[in-house]
Parts: structure tokens; C-alpha cells; sequence
């Protein structure tokens, strides 16, 4: 039993793989099963390939096929047609709308591939219930069975009139379209990217063109005057692209929120406040954010912030911000996304569509048709709306936030906003940022060392003053840095002492410290206790070695200077000036110490 099951599952899932690389030629749909099985009938007298399928609309279509590829279609397509004995409205088909198989009669389901059905398509047991039930009442008159009587082939029936139109016939049944039906033609044309202009229900030029392409592409003549059945066909079309995504109104009572949405994509995933969480479903690696929270201008600046540290909004794509709403777009290798958001009545409402970029194309109309239909409503999630999970340090409301590869430290050297830091910081960075806000460029780096320029003028509150020499024996030294990378939000002072005036093996471009550093501290600035720069601090490995706790090296003040210097940039020196206390050297520090983010 469990192997009869499992080979049937194979042959399944064997058969849905085929279909992805399959065509056919669909040559009519019919409203019910009983004339379906009959046209089908018919027509497997003259052709050894016919197929039926119930479609996602409720009508049954008749196909012949599957071919291999499209081009075979196409080819089998444009030869019947030659031979007038297909209708002239036949069309391609990728399948995507079929479901289960009424044709040949007593089919399996898994031997000809069948996509899922669509919302409110009828179930497929009541499907073959159904089709067993006619199949009956047909075999039961011999008189009609292709297989069991001799006698001519029934001769197809012609296709309406009202389905192969000339153009001249087709214009004069435009006169008959509403103004909806013209918009509803434009939206579908659109949305298959042959449209790219207002959706005003003219057709114009624009909107002629546009026909002419989809004619084409569906292996019509290109008239740009659709036929009332190409019309009928797009529109189908239209619909089984909507039902492949599962489109449907969403009403969100909590967060005060109406919009139309993905929902065969997506699944509710719980609170986190401000945003109602939709995961992906059945690995379609599509996401929701509805945004929700009381609020006002500052509310959405802070908003606009907080949704660029998020691993789901990267950092490439355009942004537009206004007093009242902001547009995000991100785009990586990886994943894409879209997030809009609104002041309006004392709250902050929006969404985020996150998806994959194989899907760009489907989610760029998906996106047209959740802000056209997005409503908001009184009401709005609270801070209290919150799973546990997204109290974590890295998450902000259950979503992950984005990392850099390393943070480390570095200081401002001039009034510019220039920065000089350790090479390592910045080793192998796709990106560099200033203090997680400010992109950066590196200019030069060796001998340790590395400077960096904001892309954007930045105007310090402070910058290093060298010192001239390294400093004194046993004096007291002290090491700013983002000990934490970057968790505190300000640098840490650290203080210690001055060991020696080289490194381990001599090196006079080092100095040895004796101070608890972390990595993140790694690149700030070592000071003198007049507030002098006497150094920048370096890793704390040798030859690969770890050494003991406390010890730490810096490179000297004067090879800083030096490597300034050859890289354009004049660094200021100190003078003596007297000791200062911790606080004053604190905020000297703060001042002048930077985050360093490598991504």
C-alpha cells in the first residue's frame, strides 16, 4: 500500500514537473461538461492528442497536446489554422489555468498534469463524480463512440460568429463596451506588460498597439482590434494570473487596516507591534507587512529610519520621503521588497511586500493593486501587540535586523568628516558606513591603516589633534571605541597604561599598552591624558598568537600623521596642554570616535 501510494505520488509530481516545460493548443472552451465531452469528442475523431481540462473559471477547456515546447505549439498552431480545421481563435496555452482532466474519458488525474484549483473551483472529487456520471450515459449508446462505430467521423462544428470577427466586425462590437469593460481590457494588457500607459478606457494609439502585441504573443494576427473571443481570452487570462496569486480583500479589524493582497501566497503569522505579520505559504517566498501604529510627523521620520535597518528593505533601491508618507524600494540578489506608509488621522498605515526577484514581474502589479485598494480605518495596533520573539537584541518586531560582516572603530581626522581607522575594518566591505547612517568610501589603505571620506559633507563636533611623540613610560593612556560594536549607541573609555615604545619583536612603528580592549574597540583612538591621539589600536594578535589578557598595541601618532600626510590630508598636532580630567576626556572622545561598519 504504502509503495502503491508512494509511486503514485512520483508519477505526480513527475508529471507537474513536465508540465512546466509543456504547451498546447486550446481550440474551445465550453460552459458545461456535457457539451465539453462532446466537442471532445468530436474532435478526437480527426486528432489523436485531444485533451480536456476543467479551467479555474468553471468552463471546461478542449486542447490538443501537450507539445513539448512552446515553439512546437506554436508551429502546430499556425498549420492548423492554414488548414481550417481548428478555429481561427485557437490560442496558445501554458497550462497554468487547467484543472482536473475530463478528457479522455477515465483519464487519471496524475497521467495528463493538472495545476491547482483555484478559489472556488469546483472539488475535484465532485468533478469526476460528475464526469463518471456522463461517461456512463455517453458508452451506453454505441452509436456515438468514436472506438466502437465504424460509422464517418461527425464533421466539427464551426465556430460562432461572434468568435472569428473580422476587423472591421470586431470595431463595430467595441461600440458595445462600457467604459469598465474598455479599463477592465487596458488592466488585464497591463498587468501581461503589453500596456504601459493610463488606465483611462481609451483606446488610442497606446492602447492599439498594445492589442497588436498580445495578439502576437498569443499567435494571432496582429489587427490591434480584438475580437470579441480575444477579448473574452484575455480577460480569462487576467483571471487565472489573479487566482494563481490567490488576490483577496483583507480586513484587518486590530490594525484599523483594508487592502487587497496575496492571500494564496501568504498566511497570518501573529502581532508584533507596529506591523501585522503575513509569512510565506508553501514556500513562496512571499512576505506581508500591514503597519500600523498611533502617531505623527516624527513618528513617521523614526518609522522611515528603523525600516532601512531591516534585512527585508535592502539597502539598494530608490527612496521618497515627504512630510507625510515615504516610499522604500529594496533591491538585492536575494530579495526584494516594497514598503509604503501614511500620516493621516493621528496614525502611521502602511504595507511592505516582500518577495523574490524571480517574481518582480507579477509583484510589480501586485503592488499597483494593494495601494490603489489600501483603506485605512479608525483604530491601530498598540505597543502591547507583541510576540515574545521580538524583544530579541537583533530583532525588531520578530524581523531580523541587517548586520555588518564586522564593526569596529575610527576617528575623524579633519573638519571634512575624513576618517582614519585600522585596515582591517574595512577589508573585503561591499559597503561602508559611518556610525550605521553615512555611506562611506575608502580612499587609501596600507601599512595597517586605512582612510575613508563620507560620501555625503560632514561637519565633525570634534577631530584628532596627534600627538608629537609617543608618550611616557607607565603613564596613563586611555582607548575609545565601540567595545560593543555599535550595541551602546556611544563609545567606551577604556583606560591603562603605556608598556613599551615597540612592539614583541622590536617593531618602533608600536607601542605596547597594558588595557582590556574588545574588538569592537579595535581602530579608535589610544589618547595621552591631555587628550592627544599618541595612537590608533591594532588587533590583538601576533603572528597569528593570542597574548595574554591586557596586553594591547597601538601604531604610533607619528606613523598616523605619515600615513595621512602621503594621502593628501593635514593632520592637526597638539600642543602640551595640561592633564584632564576623565569627564573632559570623555566627551573629547565622544566627539571625535566613529562606528565603522563593514557590510
Amino acid at each position: 500500500m504504502v509503495r502503491a501510494f508512494a509511486a503514485m505520488i512520483f508519477l505526480c509530481v513527475s508529471a507537474m514537473a513536465a508540465q512546466a516545460q509543456q504547451s498546447w493548443v486550446q481550440v474551445e472552451a465550453q460552459p458545461n461538461l456535457r457539451q465539453a465531452e462532446l466537442r471532445a469528442r468530436a474532435y478526437a475523431s480527426a486528432f489523436s492528442n485531444v485533451v480536456g481540462y476543467q479551467l479555474s473559471t468553471g468552463w471546461y477547456a478542449v486542447a490538443l497536446g501537450p507539445y513539448a515546447s512552446a515553439d512546437d505549439a506554436r508551429q502546430a498552431l499556425l498549420s492548423l489554422r492554414r488548414e481550417r480545421v481548428i478555429p481561427r481563435d485557437s490560442y496558445l496555452s501554458d497550462g497554468a489555468g487547467y484543472g482536473p482532466q475530463f478528457w479522455p474519458v477515465g483519464a487519471a488525474i496524475g497521467v495528463q498534469p493538472s495545476a491547482p484549483e483555484a478559489p472556488g473551483a469546483a472539488p475535484a472529487t465532485e468533478t469526476v463524480t460528475d464526469t463518471e456520471t456522463e461517461t456512463e450515459t455517453e458508452t451506453a449508446a454505441p452509436a456515438s463512440d468514436p472506438v466502437t462505430q465504424p460509422a464517418p467521423a461527425p464533421a466539427l462544428a464551426p465556430a460562432p460568429a461572434a468568435l472569428d470577427e473580422t476587423p472591421r466586425e470586431a470595431r463595430a462590437s467595441e461600440q458595445d463596451l462600457t467604459r469598465e469593460d474598455r479599463r477592465a481590457l487596458q488592466t488585464a494588457m497591463q498587468w501581461f506588460g503589453f500596456y504601459t500607459s493610463t488606465i483611462d478606457g481609451a483606446f488610442g494609439r497606446g492602447t492599439r498597439a498594445a492589442m497588436g502585441r498580445w495578439q502576437q504573443a498569443n499567435a494571432f494576427d496582429a489587427t490591434g482590434v480584438l475580437t470579441t473571443r480575444q477579448r473574452a481570452l484575455l480577460l480569462e487570462q487576467y483571471e487565472s494570473a489573479l487566482a494563481a496569486l490567490g488576490l483577496g480583500p483583507v480586513v484587518e479589524r486590530k490594525a484599523g487596516i483594508e487592502i487587497t493582497m496575496p492571500t494564496g501566497l501568504v498566511e497570518f503569522a501573529g502581532y508584533d507591534y507596529p506591523f501585522v505579520r503575513y509569512r510565506e505559504k508553501d514556500g513562496s517566498g512571499v512576505q506581508v507587512l500591514l503597519i500600523s501604529q498611533a502617531g505623527d510627523e516624527a513618528t513617521l521620520g523614526g518609522l522611515y529610519e528603523i525600516m532601512q535597518t531591516l534585512e527585508i528593505v535592502p539597502v539598494d533601491g530608490e527612496r521618497r520621503k515627504r512630510t507625510d508618507s515615504f516610499t522604500l524600494r529594496g533591491v538585492s540578489d536575494r530579495v526584494e521588497s516594497y514598503t509604503f506608509a501614511r500620516l493621516g488621522g493621528g496614525y502611521v498605515k502602511g504595507f511592505t511586500l516582500v518577495y523574490p526577484p524571480a517574481r518582480a514581474s507579477d509583484m510589480a502589479r501586485v503592488i499597483e493593486i494593494m495601494q490603489d485598494s489600501f483603506t485605512t480605518r479608525e483604530g491601530a495596533l498598540e505597543a502591547t501587540d507583541s510576540n515574545e520573539e521580538g524583544q530579541s537584541v537583533d530583532l525588531l518586531a520578530g524581523l531580523e535586523l541587517r548586520q555588518p560582516k564586522t564593526a569596529r572603530s575610527g576617528f575623524y581626522v579633519d573638519r571634512s568628516g575624513q576618517v582614519v581607522t585600522v585596515a582591517e575594518a574595512v577589508d573585503s566591505c561591499e559597503r561602508i558606513t559611518i556610525d550605521d547612517t553615512y555611506e562611506a568610501e575608502l580612499v587609501a589603505a596600507g601599512d595597517g591603516l586605512a582612510l575613508i571620506r563620507p560620501l555625503e559633507q560632514l561637519v565633525p563636533l570634534g577631530f584628532a589633534r596627534l600627538a608629537p611623540n609617543p608618550g611616557l613610560l607607565r603613564s596613563t593612556i586611555a582607548v575609545s571605541g565601540y567595545s560593543y560594536e555599535g550595541a551602546l549607541g556611544a563609545p567606551t573609555v577604556t583606560y591603562g597604561t603605556l608598556e613599551d615604545l615597540r612592539g614583541l619583536t622590536g617593531d618602533d612603528r608600536l607601542k605596547r599598552l597594558e588595557v582590556r580592549t574588545l574588538p569592537g574597540d579595535v581602530g579608535g583612538p589610544v589618547f595621552d591624558d591631555s587628550g592627544a591621539v599618541s595612537g590608533i589600536l591594532l588587533p590583538n594578535m601576533v603572528q597569528e598568537r593570542a597574548l595574554p589578557d591586557g596586553t594591547g598595541f597601538a601604531i604610533k601618532s607619528t606613523e598616523v600623521a605619515r600615513f595621512l600626510s602621503e594621502n593628501g590630508v593635514s593632520a592637526a598636532a597638539s600642543t602640551a596642554g595640561p592633564q584632564l580630567a576623565a569627564e573632559e576626556l570623555s566627551l573629547i572622545a565622544r566627539d571625535m570616535t566613529v562606528l565603522i561598519s563593514c557590510w
